[in-house]
């Protein structure tokens, strides 16, 4: 199963998104600043977007799941449990791994915005699709919820997973990482190996690259464990 990218071009207005590379199965990274075209390359993965030149080859890629930034654009249902119904789930499942089964009845605009985006992050992966595409999926979440979001993450075991993510602070473990910069995809690689060229690093772990520790993976705790090790 695999996604690629074959010299893809795509432009709207003055802005051109340009990129090459294979999506393999694994969660991978794409970060960058706000405003360096993720969505629009999530859009492009999705199918949602088509390329100016190039392509978008899917390999063994039978069902795909984007979701979008602003949870309020998924919502269909005027209950909660309605609203994980018509994802194909049952909503006992859904909503207790958002954490909203006391809400079964509630409208789904009458949750904040960290919660309803708990909600659709819940839902999507539990549609576990081959190929799912997570535009900033911790934007509205508290440091709690991104930590449980992050192992939801981790405990995907097959498939593709893309993130799309400017985030910094808490982030889950990962394959491999890909930077977007002024509308330009590079691939940075498989992890660990790939972390040190990582221009958007968090300082976490350009800290402890500095003092010469290798972390294996991109969390906070992999900084911590590859700074005790150096130290003995």
């Amino acid at each position: 199963m695999r996604v690629e990218l074959a010299d893809l071009v795509f432009s709207q207005d003055s802005f051109t998104l340009r990129g090459s590379g294979t999506f393999d199965e694994g969660v991978h990274l794409v970060s960058g600043p706000v405003g360096s075209g993720k969505s629009t390359l999530a859009l492009l993965l999705a199918g949602l977007l088509r390329p100016e030149r190039g392509a978008v080859r899917r390999h063994g890629v039978l069902t795909t799941q984007l979701l979008l930034q602003f949870p309020e654009h998924h919502i269909t249902s005027p209950t909660i449990a309605g609203e994980a119904a018509s994802w194909g789930l049952v909503p006992e499942d859904a909503l207790a791994l958002a954490e909203l089964s006391a809400r079964a009845d509630d409208d789904p605009f009458h949750l904040s915005r960290g919660e309803l985006k708990r909600l659709t992050l819940a839902c999507a992966l539990l549609r576990d699709p081959d190929l799912l595409l997570l535009d900033e999926p911790f934007s509205s979440l508290d440091c709690t919820a991104k930590r449980r979001a992050c192992r939801m993450l981790e405990k995907r075991d097959a498939g593709i997973t893309v993130v799309f993510s400017h985030e910094r602070a808490v982030l889950p473990r990962v394959d491999a990482i890909w930077e977007m910069e002024e509308g330009v995809l590079a691939a940075r690689g498989s992890v660990p190996d790939a972390i040190p060229s990582w221009q958007h690093a968090p300082p976490y772990l350009r800290c402890a690259l500095e003092q010469g520790a290798r972390p294996m993976n991109i969390r906070l705790s992999d900084a911590r464990e590859a700074l005790c090790r150096i130290r003995g």
